[in-house]
C-alpha cells in the first residue's frame, strides 16, 4: 500500500478539533455536554433573502481576488476602522476563511528548512501549517517578552507570527510591542504574519492593527476574517492584505487552491455588509463583557489565568493539578460533561493551562463549568503527586542500597 508523505504523517491533529469531536459525539448520543471548546461566538443574526442576490451569477466563479464590491468594502473598513490604507485592486484577496489565508502566507514565504518564529501560547494550527509547508516552527515559550523574540531569529527565519488579540489568552499587543516587532522585521528582513481574526473583540480602547506602523505593508501580511467577526464561522470567508508584490504570489496560490471563494456567500456579505456589522457589533461587546464577568468569577473561585482582556477565551491555569492538560480535559469531559481544550495544543510551555471559550453557552452553565474546573484541580493536587514522587524516589534509593 502506498504510504502518505512523512511530513503529513508527522503533523498532529488540531487539539481543539479533537475535543470538539469528542463533545459532538457525546451530544449525538443524547448526552448534555457544556461545550466551551468551540472557537466561535453564537450571535443572533437574521437570515436575509438569497433570492435577491444576482442571478445566475451566484452559480458561477467570481474574480479570483474576490468580488470587487466586497474587496472595496473590506478595504474601506480596514482604513476607516484601523487606519491601515488598503488598495482594493491589488492589496487584498478574499479567501475561504482566514485559516487558509494563513496557510497561503506560509506557502508564499517558505522553502524547505526555512523557519517561522511562533510565540506561545500559539493557536493550534500555526506550527502544523508551517510543517505542511516544509518549514520548521521555532516555538518560543510564553514567558519570553516580545522585545526578546529577535534572539530566536536565525538566518533561516522568514517570518514571525503575531496574533493580536491572542488566541487563547485574549492579550492585545501594545503599540510599543508592535513597533519592536516591526524593527525586528526590518533588521532581519523577515515578514510579520499578523493574525487579526479577533480584531473586533475588545471591550474598551482602540485596537492597533499590525499594519498601522507599516502602511505600505512592505514586511507585513494581515490575515482577518468576516466569518469570525460576523458570527458566521461556518461560512469560511476571510481575507489577506499585503503589498502588491506579495499579493501577486498569494494570488497564484489562491487560484491553484481555491479558484475563488464561494460566490453566493461573497454576494450575500457584500450586500448586507453594513447591516450585519450593525447587528453584530453590540453583540460582540456583550460577549467581551461576558468574558470580563466570567474572569472576575474565576478569580473569586481562586482560579488564575494568563493576562488578557479581549476575545472570548480565558487561558486558565491548572498548574496546581497533578494532571497534564490533556488528562485534565479528558477527565473533565468524561466525569463532568464539560469540554475545554488542553493548553498543550498551544505549545509545550502551556501544558499547565486549559483554554475555556465563553461565547457559546449561557452564563449559568459557564459558571458551573468554572466550578467543575476548580473542583477537579482541588481533587488532583500537585502536592500529593510531588509527595508520591518523592516517596517513590526514596523507595528506589533504599532498594538500590540493599
Amino acid at each position: 500500500m502506498a504510504r502518505p508523505a512523512k511530513y503529513v504523517k508527522d503533523v498532529v491533529p488540531a487539539m481543539s478539533m479533537r475535543f470538539n469531536g469528542y463533545a459532538n459525539e457525546m451530544k449525538a448520543r443524547g448526552e448534555d455536554v457544556t461545550i466551551l471548546s468551540f472557537g466561535e461566538a453564537f450571535f443572533d443574526i437574521p437570515l436575509y433573502r438569497f433570492d435577491t442576490l444576482p442571478f445566475p451569477e451566484l452559480y458561477h466563479y467570481s474574480d479570483s481576488r474576490g468580488l470587487v464590491g466586497l474587496r472595496q468594502k473590506l478595504a474601506a473598513y480596514y482604513h476607516g476602522q484601523y487606519g491601515v490604507p488598503v488598495n482594493a485592486a491589488n492589496e487584498i484577496i478574499v479567501t475561504a476563511g482566514s485559516k487558509i489565508g494563513l496557510h497561503m502566507s506560509f506557502m508564499a514565504l517558505l522553502e524547505p528548512g526555512d523557519e517561522v518564529v511562533v510565540p506561545e501560547p500559539a493557536w493550534v494550527s500555526y506550527s502544523e501549517q508551517v510543517r505542511l509547508c516544509h518549514g520548521n516552527p521555532v516555538m518560543v515559550p510564553f514567558d519570553v517578552p516580545v522585545e526578546e523574540l529577535g534572539e530566536w531569529v536565525t538566518p533561516r527565519t522568514r517570518a514571525i507570527v503575531v496574533c493580536s488579540p491572542q488566541n487563547p489568552t485574549g492579550r492585545v499587543y501594545t503599540r510599543d510591542e508592535l513597533r519592536a516587532l516591526h524593527a525586528m522585521a526590518q533588521q532581519h528582513d523577515v515578514y510579520l504574519i499578523a493574525d487579526e481574526a479577533y480584531s473586533e473583540f475588545l471591550a474598551e480602547g482602540e485596537y492597533v492593527s499590525v499594519g498601522v506602523d507599516d502602511p505600505d505593508k512592505e514586511h507585513t501580511i494581515l490575515c482577518n476574517t468576516m466569518s469570525k467577526n460576523y458570527g458566521m464561522s461556518g461560512w469560511r470567508i476571510g481575507y489577506l492584505i499585503s503589498n502588491p508584490r506579495m499579493m501577486e504570489q498569494l494570488l497564484k496560490i489562491s487560484q491553484h487552491l481555491m479558484t475563488c471563494p464561494p460566490t453566493i456567500l461573497e454576494q450575500y456579505l457584500e450586500r448586507h455588509f453594513d447591516e450585519i456589522l450593525e447587528i453584530t457589533k453590540p453583540q460582540i461587546l456583550d460577549i467581551v463583557k461576558k468574558r470580563t464577568a466570567l474572569a472576575d468569577y474565576a478569580r473569586e473561585l481562586g482560579l488564575r489565568y494568563m493576562e488578557g482582556t479581549a476575545t472570548f477565551y480565558l487561558f486558565v491555569s491548572i498548574e496546581d493539578s497533578a494532571l497534564s492538560s490533556e488528562e485534565f480535559c479528558q477527565r473533565l469531559l468524561s466525569e463532568q460533561k464539560v469540554c475545554i481544550v488542553p493548553g498543550l495544543g498551544y505549545g509545550a510551555s502551556c501544558d499547565g493551562f486549559v483554554r475555556v471559550a465563553v461565547g457559546t453557552e449561557s452564563m449559568e452553565r459557564t459558571r458551573a463549568a468554572f466550578r467543575a474546573i476548580k473542583d477537579l484541580i482541588d481533587a488532583t493536587p500537585r502536592a500529593y503527586a510531588d509527595l508520591a514522587e518523592r516517596e517513590s524516589g526514596r523507595e528506589l534509593a533504599f532498594a538500590a542500597g540493599d
